[in-house]
């Protein structure tokens, strides 16, 4: 499994490296609230295999951010509910990867730590709600579903 992140400048990064470029940022206006996000995006493809982006965000509130991103190509989905599991899997490791190496370097208090799904109210998604957030929760993470889950459905799906 690819686990190199893409940054906007072309480079590619492992997930210390990423976590490092979020603390560089987050120093650079120590004075700033923030929030750290992981979500993750899928798109089925024509051969009922799957393609995975995952964005680790660092939002600097109220004034911009930075965000980073992978791709994995993963095997046949026949259900949108398996596809959505995949996807809260992948953004938990995720999560659990960065906040292992954020306690490397720690960081003052002004920051928060979401992960945001794709699914929400509307849609076929509805039904996943109460078993996403539940998963989410029981990892003790703040947990956003749509129309707030902005890592998950705008800056991942740019990438799907």
């Amino acid at each position: 499994m690819n686990l190199l992140f893409n940054s906007s400048f072309g480079l590619k990064l492992d997930v210390a490296q990423v976590v490092r470029e979020v603390v560089r940022f987050m120093k650079a206006d120590p004075k700033r609230q923030y929030k750290i996000i992981i979500g993750t995006d899928s798109e089925r493809l024509a051969s009922k295999d799957a393609d995975f982006v995952t964005a680790v965000v660092v939002h600097r509130l109220g004034n911009g951010g930075r965000y980073f991103w992978r791709r994995i190509k993963l095997g046949k989905f026949h259900t949108i509910r398996d596809r959505i599991i995949k996807e809260v899997m992948l953004s938990l490791e995720t999560a659990h990867l960065v906040l292992a190496e954020l306690k490397k370097d720690p960081l003052s208090d002004n920051w928060g730590f979401e992960i945001h799904a794709d699914i929400g109210e509307n849609g076929e998604t509805k039904v996943l709600i109460q078993e996403v957030v539940g998963m989410i929760r029981a990892n003790n993470f703040e947990v956003k579903t749509k129309p707030d889950s902005y890592a998950a459905t705008k800056v991942a799906d740019r990438h799907v």
